[in-house]
């Protein structure tokens, strides 16, 4: 989707600048966010992709104005209420109000390293074999779809070469919308700037995203 987290060739927001030494918390609340994140991900109620649409799903002017954590606070929120496990009011006040949908599992501290180092691949098989090579010139689609995608805007109806065929993964597309994983083929993509940024672009500039099957067609 179109959205405030889709930032790429966008104008006014800034440089980048890393911090140096960064720690990985700013502030203490901050590790319960990601505590909090995990252990309502480990319900096994919605998917990764679920969760990034619904951090996308913030409004605008709520989303440019939080922290990294915050944005995650408030799409774990919608998820809870979304599935049932907490309503508004329970979430407004921090109080348990009545029963809620029971998880399907429960992230207990002696399973934590266990479930971390584990991680969550998203490779999967797939039947047919890649339509595309090392070498091959594509042009990514143009669509703008309202739901989650992974083809970021500045990438759209652009002609790239293929780098690397990656493999076959979950299609987040579906995914996080319930319609299924649909795996399909992964390609990394690699633009050079004018194609990218235009008139004026840094000649010596190249851009790789990683795009599934669908997003592209041969040129």
């Amino acid at each position: 989707m179109n959205g405030p987290h889709d930032l790429g060739g966008q104008m006014g927001f800034g440089p980048v600048a890393p911090e140096p030494n960064e720690p990985y918390f700013h502030a203490e609340w901050e590790k319960r966010a990601l505590g909090i994140t995990l252990s309502c991900g480990a319900f096994g109620a919605w998917t990764i992709d679920e969760s990034r649409h619904a951090r996308e799903n913030i409004p605008p002017a709520d989303y440019l104005g939080a922290s990294y954590y915050e944005i995650w606070t408030r799409a774990v929120d919608m998820l809870l209420e979304r599935h049932g496990f907490a309503t508004a009011e329970e979430l407004r006040t921090g109080h348990s109000l009545e029963q809620g949908r029971v998880p399907k599992r429960i992230l207990k501290a002696d399973m934590v390293d266990g479930v971390l180092a584990k991680g969550g691949p998203c490779d999967r098989p797939v039947d047919t074999a890649p339509l595309f090579a090392v070498g091959d010139h594509v042009r990514t689609k143009n669509f703008n779809p309202t739901g989650h995608t992974r083809l970021p805007r500045y990438a759209r109806a652009k002609i790239g070469v293929v780098e690397a065929v990656q493999g076959s993964f979950v299609f987040p597309d579906d995914n996080a919308h319930g319609r299924g994983e649909n795996p399909q083929w992964v390609y990394t993509v690699v633009f050079d700037g004018a194609e990218i940024w235009g008139e004026g672009a840094d000649p010596s500039l190249t851009v790789s995203i990683d795009a599934w099957e669908s997003y592209l067609e041969r040129v």
